[in-house]
């Protein structure tokens, strides 16, 4: 027992330092002043952008089903292929993740641009140009590009040990295979899709160089007020540490409903 808390207490000095301390600065600046006296005033000021909230989150519920429906079926796929042929397929999902995350988005403004490759292709057929980029849409598919393999990745972990005997019993007691999946394989799969709705979420609500770079000014989440109040014109760490401290009881609000709707893993396997 002592050599395990030996080799634990790297971590747990990697823990205070890195996580307990900065939270401990996000929580004494969200309740001070200035000249540090005690206050609630930014903690109230924080309902005066109530409408960036409800968009950040909204946005953030659309990126996350669309990447639960897409992810869904390539995660089946690839839990059912041979086992050779899975790792293959999990490096061709893993691959745009080696790339850097600033260099996909600015790939995205050169095909989403006014003069950019889709609105040239659809100018070859006599169509638009259209309004691609600074915009709510190009702002989800920034999140669904970006996301997209943190869905799937968790997704395929548990479909991947659900054991092929339970489909084929499924099917011998009369299930066509539309109710093989909704009766079988989605229950069985619920602990990825909850993994994968918190991974894909977290990351989404809190985003604001896709916002920047693909939304423009129009489209404001909560991750653009929280870097002006640090960093921008508008500068007022403390109602910085307020919002920040109010995304964060939100994000921890969404994960424990989440959790609710986690079954015991032990049980699924």
């Amino acid at each position: 027992m002592k050599k395990l808390k030996v080799f634990s207490a790297p971590y747990l000095v990697w823990m205070i330092v890195f996580i307990l301390v900065p939270l401990l600065m996000v929580a004494y600046f969200a309740f001070t002043t200035d000249s540090g006296k005690f206050t609630i005033r930014n903690i109230s000021n924080v309902g005066q952008y109530a409408n960036i909230f409800v968009r950040s989150i909204w946005l953030a519920l659309v990126a996350t089903a669309v990447c639960l429906l897409l992810a869904y079926p390539v995660a089946y796929l690839l839990s059912r292929m041979e086992k050779h042929k899975q790792g293959t397929m999990l490096l061709i999902v893993m691959l745009p993740m080696w790339m850097n995350f600033l260099l996909r988005t600015y790939a995205w403004m050169t095909l989403l641009g006014n003069n950019g490759v889709i609105n040239h292709i659809l100018g070859i057929f006599g169509l638009g140009p259209y309004k691609l980029i600074n915009t709510s849409g190009a702002v989800v598919l920034g999140m669904v590009y970006n996301y997209l393999p943190f869905m799937i990745l968790p997704l395929y972990s548990v479909m991947e040990k659900i054991d092929k005997s339970v489909i084929e019993a499924a099917s011998d007691l009369g299930c066509n295979s539309a109710s093989i999946m909704w009766r079988v394989i989605v229950p069985l799969s619920l602990p990825g899709i909850t993994s994968g709705i918190t991974m894909v979420f977290v990351p989404a609500i809190s985003t604001f160089i896709i916002s920047r770079m693909l939304g423009g000014g129009s489209n404001l989440l909560i991750g653009d007020l929280i870097e002006m109040q640090f960093l921008g014109n508008s500068y007022n760490p403390q109602l910085g540490a307020a919002i920040s401290l109010v995304l964060m009881v939100i994000i921890l609000v969404i994960m424990t409903v989440m959790n609710q709707f986690s079954p015991d893993d032990q049980v699924l396997i």
